[in-house]
Order: structure tokens, then C-alpha cells, then sequence
């Protein structure tokens, strides 16, 4: 069996909303209610009852401006902006489900330890155990002037800085030890303070006494979840993570990568089978098989569009972290001509979209070139799912992390088509035996 989870590419952000935008006709009234807790509450729902792990939230708290040196594009076409803080959605989406888990997203450089420890602490109690942390370093030089840096750091201290930040929180969240509950009304002692320890912690970046305010919750260590490619990402997540995201175009290179970190788990003393690696996939889903193949070559056509290059050319500058504005370049450039050592952002990404094309216009890449593939999973549900059983035969396992747009079309697709055909053949689990995401990612 293999885990599943669901990407909330946008976070608690505009969700699809104009078909002009190639959203295609599913939207809704999302233009109007993407603020509404409703269809995240929905989204919550159909993934608990397809058996997902959890839904893992994008956060990003800026408006980018890099493409053009403008915010025109960002905001006539909804990229990234508006968005809401996702903390707040978390206990929304548990409360109206049992099982799955919700992770959002929390950056190193916008929340101090201590507060991300106790709200993720808090988080923790009010999901009963069902909530992560997916840590980003964040990308761009906005972000950082949004939380008081003049620029980012440099991509590899970043990650320096995030080791240390998480070390805080792990210890924070440790700073009452079992036992240090007593919860005695006949004796009236609540708690033990012999076993309630400040942290003293002093590093390079952060300085913490503690200990925390707050009682341990459920899971007391919150599951960490990360999507760094690079080398000083792979290390963090070895070192950390629960559950960590990966972006890889086929079976053979998804293998390699996995064992590549279950290799550096295990030369961080951990049990490599404690880390669960979910594979980014877009599924092409329909009812036939011809209908699928027709639907992703429209995809693949669309792409050539207006609006299509656009975006690309937009998402670049933003991957890039705002530091090369790819709408400020002739698209007939050459991409060898093109200075991409300036980037500051998502190395690994900026690499994948344009390493071995060098001799081919920065045009002829964006036209054909998106960061997120299908893995070949394109055809009906029983199709798809018996594509998926044979890839992640040839991955070693773990899982995968769909990146679907959100309409209520997609979940009922995956929910009531595709998920009854996994599970059909074995594929997936049945029923939840755990209480906590933890319980979820340890189950298999």
C-alpha cells in the first residue's frame, strides 16, 4: 500500500476562478468565497473519505512584484495574492472530519520558535493530534523585507538558519517532560515542576529560554514536513522530517532520489521506514481512457498560450526569488545567454526547468515547460490506479501528493472515481487504525 495527500498549491488563497485563465469551467463561486472556510471544509471531507494522509497548505505572505518590476500580473490574475493566513483554517477542516491530518505551511523567517512551537502545540490540541508543520526557508527578497530584512539570505544559509529554528521549536515542545502533568484536583497539584525545564537555548540565529507555556499535545513532537531538493534541504529533511515532498518527472529518478534520502536518514541515526517521501504527481483523470489522453493534450496545447507563457514567465521570476525578472527578457534569448547564477530562490527547481535546454529560446521552454509533470498517470480512474500501483512499484514506495486544482470536479474525481479503484485493487488503506497523523504516516 501506498499513502496519499493532497497539495493546496494556493494555500488559503484565491482558489480557480476564471476559465479565461484556463481554470477550465469548474470554478464556481470561488471568486467570491475562496475566503470562505466552505470548500476547504469540503476539500477535507472527500480526501478523508478517499483515505488520504493529509492536506499539506501552501503559505506565501507577499505580493510579488519581480515579474515586469511590477504587481500588475500578480493581482489582475490572482497569483499568489490575495491570501489569508492558514493557521486559523486548521481547526475548521478537523472539526468537520475524524482522521486526516492538515499540515500548513510556516516559514523560518516569519515566525520565532517559540511562537511557531506554541501555536503548532496549540494546533496540536484543538486537531487532537492531527496537524504538522511543513518548514520553508521562503524564496524571495519580498517576503524577507515583509518580516524586517533588507534581502534574503543566501538559499544555503537558509537552511542553516531553518536547522537551528527547528532544533528550538523540537526543543521547545520538549521542555515538559511525561509525567509533568499531574492533574490531581484531590491533591491540587496540577503540574510537576521539577519535570518543566527551560531550554537556555543560544545559537546563531535564535536565543530561547523557555520552557513552554503550554502542555504537551497529542503527538508532542508535531510531524515536520519539507520539500527542499538541494543538498542543504535533503539534509534538513534527513535530519527532521516526518513526511517530505518530492518533485520527479519518472519512476527511475523518483527510486534513485528515495534511496538517495533513506540513505541520509539512516546517516542521521534514524530509521529510514519513519520518513514517508510523497512524489508530486498531476493525474489527467476521466472517465475513458480516450477521453483522458484528449484532455491532456488539450492541457499540453494550452500551454502555448498567452496566458499559459505568461504564468511560466511569472513563476520563474518568482522560483528564481524575484532576482531575475524573465518578463524583462527577449523570449527568442537563448537560455545559455541567459545569466540564471543571479537566482536566489528554488535552485533545484530553476535547474530542473532549464538544465540541458540551453540551446533553446527561453519561447520554446515556456511554452512546453511546466514544474509540476503527471508522472504518466493519465487515463480513466482504473487506469490511472493501476498506473499509480506500478510506479510506486518501481519508486520503492511511500506515496504520492497530488497537485489538482481545487474544485468540487477534482475532488469528486478523485474522491468517487479514482480512490474506489485504488482501493479496489489493494492499493490504498481501507479505514484509518490510528488517532493522529502521525498514527496516519505509520501506519504502513
Amino acid at each position: 500500500m501506498f499513502h496519499l495527500g493532497w497539495f493546496l498549491g494556493s494555500g488559503f488563497g484565491i482558489q480557480p476562478w476564471s476559465a479565461t485563465n484556463g481554470d477550465g469551467p469548474w470554478a464556481g463561486s470561488n471568486v467570491h468565497d475562496w475566503m470562505k472556510p466552505d470548500i476547504y471544509i469540503d476539500l477535507a471531507k472527500n480526501l478523508e473519505r478517499a483515505g488520504f494522509d493529509y492536506i499539506l497548505i501552501e503559505d506565501t505572505a507577499m505580493v510579488e512584484d519581480s515579474y515586469q518590476q511590477s504587481a500588475e500580473t500578480s493581482l489582475r490574475r490572482g497569483f499568489m495574492a490575495p491570501k489569508n493566513d492558514p493557521m486559523p483554517l486548521v481547526p475548521l477542516m478537523t472539526r468537520a472530519t475524524n482522521h486526516i491530518g492538515v499540515i500548513p505551511t510556516v516559514s523560518t523567517i516569519q515566525y520565532p520558535p517559540y511562537l511557531a512551537a506554541r501555536l503548532y502545540t496549540t494546533l496540536d490540541h484543538l486537531t487532537k493530534g492531527r496537524v504538522g508543520m511543513n518548514v520553508v526557508t521562503s524564496v524571495t527578497d519580498r517576503v524577507a523585507q515583509n518580516f524586517g530584512y533588507d534581502r534574503h539570505l543566501d538559499h544555503d544559509e537558509r537552511y542553516t538558519m531553518a536547522m537551528e529554528w527547528i532544533d528550538v521549536v523540537k526543543q521547545l515542545q520538549g521542555s515538559w517532560e511525561e509525567g509533568a502533568v499531574v492533574a490531581d484536583p484531590e491533591a491540587g497539584i496540577y503540574a510537576d515542576h521539577t519535570k518543566v525545564h527551560p531550554i537556555d537555548f543560544e545559537g546563531e540565529y535564535f536565543k530561547s529560554r523557555g520552557p513552554l507555556n503550554t502542555i504537551p499535545g497529542p503527538q508532542r513532537l508535531v510531524p515536520v514536513c519539507s520539500a527542499g531538493s538541494s543538498m542543504p534541504g535533503r539534509r534538513l529533511a534527513a535530519r527532521y522530517d516526518d513526511t517530505m515532498i518530492a518533485q520527479l518527472p519518472d519512476g527511475p529518478s523518483a527510486r534513485k532520489y528515495r534511496d538517495d534520502m533513506r540513505a541520509l536518514v539512516a546517516e542521521e541515526g534514524r530509521n529510514p521506514d519513519d520518513v514517508k517521501f510523497m512524489f508530486i504527481a498531476t493525474p489527467t483523470i476521466a472517465a475513458t481512457d480516450a477521453e483522458a489522453v484528449e484532455k491532456a493534450a488539450a492541457a499540453k496545447e494550452w500551454k502555448k498560450s498567452d496566458k499559459a507563457v505568461e504564468y511560466n514567465l511569472w513563476n520563474m521570476s518568482y522560483t528564481s526569488g524575484g532576482r531575475i525578472d524573465f518578463g524583462g527578457i527577449d523570449p527568442d534569448t537563448k537560455v545559455k545567454d541567459i545569466d540564471l547564477s543571479k537566482q536566489n530562490g528554488e535552485h533545484t527547481s530553476i535547474a530542473n526547468l532549464f538544465g540541458g535546454r540551453e540551446e533553446q529560446t527561453l519561447r520554446e521552454v515556456v511554452s512546453t515547460s511546466f514544474q509540476i509533470g503527471d508522472m504518466g498517470l493519465v487515463g480513466s480512474p482504473d487506469t490511472v490506479a493501476a498506473k499509480m500501483g506500478d510506479l510506486m512499484d518501481e519508486i520503492g514506495g511511500d506515496g504520492f501528493l497530488f497537485y489538482l486544482p481545487t474544485t468540487r470536479y477534482n475532488m469528486a474525481m478523485v474522491a468517487d472515481g479514482l480512490a474506489p479503484a485504488l482501493k479496489r485493487r489493494g492499493l490504498t488503506r481501507e479505514s484509518y487504525t490510528g488517532g493522529t497523523l502521525r498514527d496516519n504516516l505509520l501506519q504502513f
